[in-house]
């Protein structure tokens, strides 16, 4: 058994390293696991089912899993290891499914392009441990409003019986809520150290979920961390992380993108 402590990456099995976190220690999780096979990962093999019995079990009760994974084409088929992995967790391990929200993105064509459609979304399931999240703060998830400052008259809205509210007028907030299709379209974010790793996601993923769901002061974890986006901005915001993963190299990528943040910071 080793100690493990916040602000640390660790080149370990994610599953047997969460092993020495004591329970209900950690506010939230973000991570992308290599699913699929969709990019190589150093030969390297990894079980989603046993790190979700290890996250719900560090999490704190109103804690938050934050997962970005989609689904490999095999034969014209989806291999449906996201929906499968959304049921698993919810029905086997205990966490409930507080939203999945779409990450939209630049999908490649690629040698499928004549045969299917382009994929220009990831899924980003929400997993909940307990009743409601612990914390929860989306203003820095607002968009502009289109008709923000206007004051407008519209119709009402449907009730469940099927009659129609009155009509109402009011004034137009200038932001309103960002709803559940999140744009990234820059992956590797221009950071040419971080894209040295085969499969980057964009550090406004995790600096978005770390902002809304993790206290101020709070822990983060990443099971599969990768190049350290998850690292780096939860150092940006003033929030403290603990980091797995199994591959030397992808390790000393991350420690290389952390220090060189940390100096920026």
């Amino acid at each position: 058994m080793i100690k493990i402590e916040y602000n640390n990456i660790y080149n370990l099995d994610c599953v047997e390293g969460m092993k020495d976190i004591a329970n209900e220690t950690i506010d939230m999780a973000i991570t992308s696991p290599p699913y699929d096979g969709i990019r190589k990962y150093n030969g390297y093999s990894f079980d989603l089912h046993k790190t979700g019995e290890q996250l719900f079990r560090i999490l704190k009760y109103g804690g938050i899993a934050v997962m970005v994974i989609q689904d490999q084409t095999i034969d014209f088929g989806k291999s449906l290891t996201s929906f499968k992995t959304i049921i698993d967790w919810c029905e086997n391990i205990g966490f409930k499914l507080f939203e999945c929200v779409i990450y939209r993105k630049h999908g490649s064509e690629g040698a499928w392009w004549t045969n299917r459609f382009r994929i220009d979304h990831e899924y980003m399931p929400i997993f909940l441990k307990g009743r409601k999240p612990a914390y929860f703060d989306k203003e820095h998830l607002k968009v502009p409003s289109i008709h923000g400052g206007k004051i407008m008259t519209g119709s009402g809205s449907r009730r469940t019986d099927g009659q129609t509210n009155p009509r109402v007028t009011r004034p137009i907030n200038e932001t309103k809520c960002r709803g559940t299709i999140w744009d990234y379209l820059m992956a590797g974010d221009k950071d040419l150290i971080k894209r040295k790793h085969p499969a980057p996601f964009p550090d406004k993923i995790p600096s978005d979920f770390i902002q809304c769901f993790c206290p101020p002061g709070g822990i983060v974890i990443d099971p599969f961390m990768g190049c350290g986006s998850t690292a780096v901005t939860a150092i940006k915001h003033q929030r403290k992380y603990i980091g797995f993963e199994i591959s030397k190299e992808y390790c000393q990528l991350a420690e290389q993108r952390l220090a060189h943040h940390q100096y920026l910071f």
